[in-house]
């Protein structure tokens, strides 16, 4: 759920050798097994996919269900990309997805969502307020859909409705279209950039039982 949420395409498999199978017939950009599975562990997983050779340029995550620093070290001699523990943060797994799978690679989480925000403050350098939707959103900066989008550059205020809380920051426009604006922020407080990241997590792992 939290990966098809960070709008990867997901296959699962229940044991080892559906696994072994799945890779051989889709070839995924990247691979997460955890370290126990019902047939084999993890660190068999990944040597019979680095023994073939169709298999050996997949990327492979393990994630430990515990502290294992014999078997942390077995994997990363077999070629395992990166071992996590297994209830890691959200960003710490998609940064690490991001950069085993994209050659420009996302510092952030980036979640489609719609959200209410206000672009500009009324003043000539901010420009007249109007009453938007974000329909993307991360710790960098946002998507905002608007009939009237701005030019690239133009830095502009911004109030951002989480919930019952606000958000305000500036942006600057790295590109306009037709119906909307992508925008990174060049001006956002440490406590907003945290409420932040914690609306984008509490929206991600909603009802993800942990």
């Amino acid at each position: 759920m939290l990966l098809r949420r960070l709008e990867y395409r997901v296959l699962t498999a229940r044991s080892g050798r559906e696994a072994l199978q799945a890779l051989e017939k889709s070839l995924p950009a990247v691979a997460i097994t955890d370290s126990v599975l019902p047939d084999m562990d993890g660190a068999s997983l990944l040597k019979a996919a680095k023994d073939d050779e169709r298999l050996q340029p997949i990327p492979v995550i393990v994630l430990m269900s515990r502290e294992d620093p014999s078997l942390e070290a077995a994997c990363s001699r077999i070629g395992c990309s990166a071992c996590l523990p297994k209830a890691c943060e959200p960003a710490d797994l998609y940064r690490t997805i991001q950069s085993l799978s994209e050659s420009a690679p996302r510092q952030h989480i980036r979640l489609a969502m719609s959200v209410r925000v206000i672009v500009g403050d009324g003043t000539a350098l901010g420009g007249a307020e109007r009453a938007e939707r974000a329909t993307a959103i991360s710790e960098g900066g946002l998507h905002v859909l608007t009939r009237y989008p701005q030019p690239q550059n133009a830095v502009t205020p911004l109030r951002i409705f989480l919930g019952e809380r606000e958000v305000r920051a500036k942006a600057l426009v790295l590109y306009s279209t037709q119906d909307g604006m992508g925008m990174k922020f060049t001006r956002l407080e440490d406590s907003d950039r945290d409420l932040l990241r914690q609306y984008i997590k509490a929206q991600l792992t909603k009802d993800i039982a942990h």
